[in-house]
């Protein structure tokens, strides 16, 4: 398939309101609006309120939290676009981090069959994956994202100086989907990755590796949009690392999504070198990198059985199998892999063993 521009416009600022005034007088008066959510109203907020409070944008704020992702809050939104009426020629602006976009993009693309909406996304983890591509969604019946649809952002507005008021853990989360990006597309993406330095951040170099981060993030997407054939090389480490998200969610003990994904990407890297022939001793290197960032995450072999049947129930399976993405090498997918029960279970036994001396 030839490639698909993605129609977002992505603009790195760290002027992100001169940026958001030029989208915004492309609307009629009183027809732009904020969605944002309780940590972000107070902590980066301020750096655009008067902006919003001079033209009179009207807001809504939903709770923060994963738990909060659900249809309610979609009806929340919708409700409030009504009663304060927005039509087709309207804009919503979501201030906040992934949840709050792919929520607020999701209600955005539902709402008088789609308006326009523009994306600042607040945390690493938005910035590098959930503001670019086009997917929306909620979570439904327990199960992430069940519920979405393919709908591009008008535009996408990333400042890194919202990401001073990040905490360790939500900055770290964010850096894993940062790995992955290295791991399936760009050994020089990686290296700069596996050479940063958490202690002293460097906002400019981070601006950068974001970039670079968005760019291999953007040719999945553009190749293929709708996630028919190479986009899905964006799933590694997300099957099994879904999986650890419901289970530690069931067992009122939650992880931020890039965690699960970093300890998703630890178990598909050991079914990479069984399967595909990743080498081994990248492998060790890379496990030992991930494992020294992350940390523990405790299982029990007596957790195998529901974590595999939580990957049962994953939307990218077809025909009841599990449907995993493998890497041969960085840089080197081979998408559409199906794996056995007992290989999964091989590789949660893995993982719980490299994970036992920490």
């Amino acid at each position: 398939m030839g490639i698909s521009k993605i129609n977002s416009e992505i603009l790195f600022s760290r002027g992100v309101v001169s940026e958001l005034s030029e989208i915004i007088n492309r609307y009629p008066k009183g027809k732009v609006f904020l969605s944002t959510e309780t940590t972000v109203k107070e902590l980066c907020f301020p750096v655009i309120m008067e902006f919003v409070v001079s033209l009179q944008i009207q807001e809504i704020v939903i709770l923060s939290g994963e738990q909060n992702k659900k249809i309610e809050s979609v009806g929340k939104i919708w409700e409030f676009l009504s009663k304060n009426g927005a039509d087709r020629k309207s804009l919503l602006i979501n201030l906040g981090g992934g949840m709050l976009t792919d929520l607020a993009g999701f209600a955005a693309s539902t709402f008088k069959r789609g308006i326009d909406f523009v994306n600042i996304p607040t945390t690493l983890l938005a910035q590098v994956d959930a503001s670019v591509g086009g997917k929306t969604g909620i979570n439904f019946n327990g199960l992430k994202n069940e519920v979405g649809t393919f709908r591009e952002p008008n535009a996408v507005l990333i400042n890194v100086d919202f990401l001073k008021t990040l905490g360790r853990e939500n900055f770290i989360s964010g850096f894993a989907e940062m790995i992955k990006h290295g791991l399936i597309k760009s050994q020089d993406h990686l290296n700069e990755l596996q050479d940063f330095d958490f202690q002293n951040i460097d906002y400019n170099l981070l601006e950068k590796m974001i970039g670079h981060s968005v760019e291999v993030k953007k040719y999945f997407v553009e190749n293929d949009p709708t996630e028919k054939g190479i986009r899905k090389a964006l799933n590694f480490g997300h099957t099994i690392g879904h999986a650890f998200e419901s289970l530690a969610m069931e067992q009122n003990r939650p992880v931020l999504h890039g965690f699960a994904v970093a300890y998703g990407m630890i178990a598909e890297l050991y079914l990479s070198m069984k399967k595909m022939g990743f080498p081994e001793d990248k492998l060790n290197e890379l496990v030992n990198w991930i494992n020294r960032i992350y940390g523990k995450f405790n299982l029990v072999e007596s957790d195998f059985e529901r974590l595999f049947s939580l990957m049962t129930h994953d939307k990218k399976n077809e025909n009841n199998r599990i449907n995993f993405t493998l890497i041969q090498n960085v840089g080197e997918v081979v998408i559409n892999q199906v794996c056995s029960e007992d290989e999964i279970i091989e590789s949660l036994k893995y993982f719980t063993e490299v994970q036992n001396d920490l």
